[in-house]
């Protein structure tokens, strides 16, 4: 099989719930293509779906020092990468990566709560509570959210703040 036929069908695989026959056949064709960012995208996708984490780490990072991704490949490879690391422990990057990826996506609330996760972690818990309720005020539409969205906001930029 060719490249697109074989990265098509391993697509078809992970998605059928066959993440293991898909996890080898991406191996074996990012051996055969390893400066193919979306070969490599694909099989960090397939290695964070199987909790291999540590292994999805270095197929992440060479997506996206490869050109050809598309913006939504790239979107989900920086939040990829960027959980990725937050689960290994390696709070720091993680903080560095999704921090770079929200500003490059200011609209992607998935980037943002996983940056807040991150943030947490590194201590910087006002910074995660500001970015979350910030988020949370501006996109609920719960009746109990949007009434107090004003309230909501204001004490997103201090917690300790009175009205």
């Amino acid at each position: 099989m060719d490249r697109d036929t074989t990265l098509a069908e391993t697509v078809r695989l992970r998605e059928a719930g066959r993440r293991d026959e898909a996890r080898e056949q991406l191996v074996a064709l990012a051996e055969r293509f390893p400066r193919d960012a979306e070969v490599a995208y694909q099989a960090a996708w397939v290695h964070d779906t199987l909790g291999l984490e540590a292994e999805a780490v270095p197929y992440y990072e060479r997506a996206l020092e490869e050109a050809g991704l598309s913006e939504d490949d790239r979107r989900g490879a920086l939040l990829g990468l960027g959980s990725t690391y937050r689960i290994l422990g390696r709070y720091e990057d993680a903080v560095a990566t999704l921090a770079g990826a929200a500003a490059d996506f200011p609209d992607d609330g998935a980037l943002k709560t996983f940056l807040a996760m991150a943030l947490y972690n590194t201590g910087r818990t006002h910074d995660a509570m500001e970015m979350l309720l910030t988020l949370l005020a501006s996109t609920s539409s719960a009746p109990g959210i949007s009434d107090y969205r004003p309230a909501i906001e204001h004490y997103a930029k201090d917690l300790d703040a009175t009205m």
